[in-house]
């Protein structure tokens, strides 16, 4: 398992590089073939997906550098060094909604439009860059052997009963089993592998790779080819992203917090309940 799928002189290649330039390039295609079911032109298409992309990303790198005020707040120049990590995909997602109503606006289309356009080419892409998480050992689960009663609570639970694992004799520590057979271990020279050095743990970023991928299926198969109105599409992908990250989230043990909560799961109830309000809306007007 290594990040580095092959170097060419001081030039690497990477897999969460790679994983995330297929998504993008096949999330153009769909996102054409879509737009042209619904009237919008491929360049139309193409230049959105570059806005919603540098949005995204601005919007993500944002959300994290919030959640982690504290650190830089102390090393200010560190909110540009994307390439040491801190993206969050809730932050993401807003930043692309922003981009998208900025985009609709310049050109005249309903944003709505836009958001169904890109919805079922964003969760699969999301899916595919799991494969690059995985290979970096990041997005990780805790270990295979935490009681199910821990990971099904608020996430400081884990850490005390963590600290207290820690604190065991060996002879005791090997008392807990692990939960499930499919754990994996990984480097330690990965994120995972140094929290959790030569530890099984849950590989939280493949539940979501497949939990993604069957998103997607369902939205490019059947969702968009019913007749409801504009946004019902886009309403529907955060609705079952969010459900997915949800479940997730119990398992991965770096998620940002917000207080004692995760704050992925109350970002997700928000955006759950107001795509919800908005189906209806749209729905009843239509």
């Amino acid at each position: 398992m290594n990040p580095i799928l092959f170097s060419i002189g001081k030039i690497k290649i990477t897999y969460y590089g790679l994983m995330y330039a297929i998504s993008f390039i096949l999330g153009i295609e769909l996102g054409k073939r879509y737009g042209k079911e619904r009237g919008v032109s491929p360049e139309i298409v193409e230049n959105y997906a570059f806005v919603a992309m540098i949005s995204g990303l601005i919007g993500g790198r944002l959300y994290y550098v919030l959640f982690n005020l504290d650190y830089y707040l102390n090393y200010p120049s560190d909110i540009i060094a994307v390439w040491k990590g801190g993206m969050a995909i809730h932050g993401g997602i807003l930043g692309g909604i922003i981009g998208t109503c900025i985009y609709g606006a310049i050109k005249k289309i309903n944003p709505l439009l836009l958001g169904d356009i890109a919805a079922a080419p964003l969760l699969l892409g999301q899916a595919i860059g799991r494969i690059g998480n995985f290979m970096n050992g990041e997005i990780y689960g805790v270990p295979t052997f935490t009681p199910f009663k821990v990971i099904f609570t608020l996430k400081p639970k884990f850490y005390e009963w963590y600290s207290y694992y820690l604190s065991l004799p060996f002879s005791e520590k090997i008392n807990f089993k692990e939960n499930v057979p499919w754990g994996i271990v990984f480097p330690l020279n990965s994120p995972a592998g140094n929290e959790f050095p030569n530890m099984a743990v849950h590989p939280a970023m493949l539940y979501e790779l497949v939990l993604n991928f069957i998103g997607f299926l369902f939205i490019w198969f059947y969702l968009k080819n019913k007749k409801y109105a504009t946004g019902t599409v886009w309403c529907s992908y955060i609705i079952i992203y969010s459900v997915i990250r949800i479940f997730v989230s119990f398992f991965r043990a770096e998620d940002l917090m917000f207080f004692a909560l995760r704050a992925p799961h109350l970002i997700s109830i928000i955006l759950i309940v107001v795509s919800v309000a908005i189906i209806k809306i749209i729905n009843k007007k239509n």
